[in-house]
């Protein structure tokens, strides 16, 4: 990937951060959008400290302008796009249906849902300049299967998988490929925050996890870095679960 340019939403932390590094190693110069500018700039650091390359912007996922922003700093930095993973998001609140409030399942929606199109809406025109890119869409295993408890995530995570395919089928024969990555249970900050705040948790959940164990960020970011490849050529609107075998009962 030397010589290409990679953008990551969320890349502050976790999966992101984990995915940003894999670019990084692979010789890509990365772009990171994230709110989080502590992290955000860390990351960077860290992965110039290692010899990559690497910029960071403050950026809100869920307003157009900072999308473009973002984008527009891939293409005016390192001269174009050839690789994205809209990867942030959230997992809201864990109340269901009648107990989400409006505000909480708009902030869901936006956050997990209307970012991955705005960010589409606006790497996809770049990448046809170069003729042609990957893009991987960070879903989740609630997207595969249902969740109870977690309205507003399991309903964005589905849609995540739709507008995933809806826009692979678009491009596939302008050299857009565009999949999505299905976590399971992943060792990120954000998780390990949710298992503090709910006692049990934690041990449910990997019990439901037939590999019995929480999966690295890193194993996210080399399924990402490999549907980015050339050696995923013929791989166009797929959902890959990387979770265990938690889906497969």
């Amino acid at each position: 990937m030397k010589g290409k340019i990679a953008l990551i939403t969320g890349g502050a932390s976790g999966i992101g951060r984990a995915t940003a590094f894999a670019f990084a190693r692979e010789g890509a110069s990365v772009v990171i959008g994230d709110l989080d500018v502590a992290g955000g700039e860390r990351t960077v650091a860290d992965i110039k400290q290692g010899g990559g390359e690497a910029s960071f912007l403050r950026m809100d996922v869920t307003q157009s302008a900072d999308v473009q922003r973002l984008v527009a700093k891939a293409v005016d930095q390192y001269g174009g796009l050839d690789y994205a993973f809209n990867n942030a998001g959230t997992v809201g609140s864990r109340t269901g249906i009648v107990d989400t409030t409006e505000e909480d399942w708009n902030r869901v929606i936006a956050l997990n849902l209307t970012s991955v199109w705005l960010c589409m809406k606006y790497e996809i025109p770049e990448m046809l300049k170069r003729g042609g890119g990957a893009i991987v869409n960070n879903g989740s295993v609630s997207g595969l299967v249902g969740a109870p408890g977690a309205a507003a995530s399991t309903a964005t995570k589905h849609g995540v998988h739709g507008l995933t395919k809806s826009a692979a089928l678009q491009y596939a024969k302008q050299g857009i490929r565009i999949n999505a990555v299905a976590p399971g249970a992943v060792r990120t900050p954000l998780a390990l925050r949710g298992t503090e705040q709910y006692p049990g948790y934690e041990a449910a959940m990997l019990a439901a996890v037939p590999q019995g164990r929480w999966c690295e960020p890193e194993e996210i970011a080399e399924t990402v870095l490999f549907l980015c490849s050339d050696r995923a050529m013929h791989i166009i609107g797929a959902i890959i679960s990387v979770d265990g075998g938690l889906t497969t009962y």
